[in-house]
């Protein structure tokens, strides 16, 4: 499979995208979104091959059912439903935002526009979906305050300002900080590298891809009018 995989401090990053799996028609090739009409048996293989990418066992792979909203679960063990690995009818905890003090227990967020996240300072690792809604609401801010000091930080592909029209209520959200909108046009990746440099996190890396712009290598919601799969971010500590 492809993708970006990344290091941080004392944790791997894995930010996947659609090349190298088995689903077919709009949801070639790696979908990873069970809540598609893509067939469930090609979407575990998807994820076993992503888990198996980042050095992590499916089993230990923990994820939520995303709601574009604030709050954040903190795993100290494998998730006992196993959702991401026998995906289908399992009830999951609503949240956008994981961490983990524990090693090689994975963190995953599901993407189709919005922007994977990942936090580590080699102790504590996080992972976030950061959609405007998750963004405006302080994701960011209330996963920085559960690390001791600034952590690293890595931010996968999304949609671009280049793509990414919006309405008012949106600019609103964001009208705080400088440079993050041209127009109606808004820049969810200045927005969250304003928002990690006020919270004092200097060491950042950018995947600077937009999901919009590349329909060969990634899926989009807004591009495919919501037919579409799910690519993921990925993190887990080494040690």
């Amino acid at each position: 499979m492809s993708g970006d995989l990344l290091e941080l401090p004392g944790a791997r990053v894995l930010f996947s995208d659609r090349r190298g799996g088995v689903s077919e028609g709009a949801y070639e090739s790696l979908n990873l979104g069970i809540l598609t009409d893509d067939d469930p048996r090609r979407v575990a293989e998807n994820r076993r091959r992503v888990a198996a990418a980042a050095g992590v066992a499916a089993e230990h792979v923990a994820m939520g059912w995303q709601v574009h909203g604030t709050d954040l679960l903190d795993w100290d063990a494998p998730p006992p439903e196993r959702a991401y690995a026998e995906p289908g009818g399992k009830e999951l905890p609503r949240v956008d935002g994981h961490l983990t003090a524990s090693a090689d227990l994975g963190l995953l967020v599901l993407v189709a526009d919005c922007y994977p996240v990942a936090l580590s300072d080699g102790r504590r690792a996080a992972m976030l979906h950061c959609g405007w809604r998750p963004l405006a609401g302080g994701i960011v801010e209330r996963a920085v305050e559960r690390f001791d000091g600034p952590p690293a930080a890595a931010v996968g592909p999304g949609i671009g300002g280049c793509c990414y029209e919006v309405g008012s209520e949106v600019l609103r959200a964001f009208a705080d900080l400088d440079g993050v909108a041209d127009g109606r046009m808004l820049d969810l990746r200045k927005v969250i590298a304003a928002k990690l440099a006020a919270a004092g996190i200097s060491d950042v890396e950018h995947v600077d891809r937009c999901t919009s712009c590349e329909p060969e290598r990634y899926f989009s919601h807004r591009r495919d009018r919501g037919v579409t799969g799910r690519q993921a971010g990925l993190c887990a500590l080494t040690g």
